[in-house]
């Protein structure tokens, strides 16, 4: 009896413990991020440190970026085909490709290939500042880390993913009218009016805001997740797959969320 009280006892304590280090890992998290638009705002710093950060978030990205978007197109193209062929609806191939890739597949993966390309490396960066003392420097110069390093990465993903998730939906249209008019025979009159008819402002804005609030979620994780790295080329290895793992994961647990309020 003395035995499974303690079993219970113990349970109980490493749940709240672990129910404690979240809440406290939300907060510093939430104070970050706060911060970091705060002196985005406050104090900006010179123009060619965002437009540095957002070439590297943004154009080097596309060619992951196009690459992803041309097979999802090409996929969706052929498996909305045969899926409308059972019906007799192969005219709506461009409605099904359009929306799907606007409203859900565009935003969802070109943040993913942004999270895996771009985000490890942020965090790195900014976890080997960390190890080998380069942020303590700015500080010890009186310089803000944040305006350097944090900020110009935050404010540049929320300009670059909008952007690229764009270059998605535009890409996959294309990959999925090469598979259903060039060589499943889908008449492109039909293909393009359906996609024009369907497609309406709200699901662009819906696609909209989710690129904007994942460019958020990548930049706020994979920066915090480097700035506060372990000690150690081990430590800087573990923050960049927490990043990646937790904004990957956030990603699409934020999708869902958007996706049920606004449709």
């Amino acid at each position: 009896m003395e035995r499974s009280v303690q079993t219970v006892r113990l349970f109980f304590e490493k749940l709240g413990s672990m129910t404690i280090l979240v809440i406290r890992e939300m907060g510093r998290m939430l104070i970050f991020i706060l911060y970091a638009l705060y002196i985005a705002v406050r104090d900006p710093g010179k123009p060619i440190h965002l437009f540095k950060q957002i070439h590297f978030i943004g154009a080097k990205s596309l060619f992951v970026i196009c690459l992803t978007a041309s097979f999802t197109g090409m996929v969706l193209g052929l498996q909305g085909y045969y899926t409308l062929a059972k019906f007799g609806s192969e005219g709506m191939l461009g409605a099904v490709v359009a929306l799907s890739l606007i409203r859900e597949l565009g935003p969802v993966l070109a943040a993913l290939m942004v999270t895996g390309r771009a985000g490890s490396a942020i965090t790195a960066e900014i976890g080997i500042k960390k190890i080998t003392e380069q942020i303590d420097a700015l500080k010890t110069m009186a310089l803000e880390p944040f305006k350097y390093l944090i900020s110009p990465k935050v404010i540049a993903a929320l300009i670059a993913l909008p952007l690229l998730c764009a270059i998605f939906d535009v890409v996959g249209i294309f990959g999925g009218y090469v598979v259903g008019v060039k060589l499943l025979g889908v008449n492109p009159g039909a293909y393009f009016s359906e996609m024009e008819r369907s497609v309406e402002w709200k699901d662009v804005w819906s696609g909209f805001i989710k690129s904007v609030s994942f460019g958020c979620i990548i930049s706020w994780v994979c920066c915090f997740k480097g700035y506060y790295a372990g000690h150690g080329a081990e430590g800087v290895s573990r923050a960049t797959t927490e990043a990646v793992v937790m904004s990957s994961v956030l990603v699409l647990v934020w999708d869902y969320f958007l996706t049920s309020v606004m449709l």
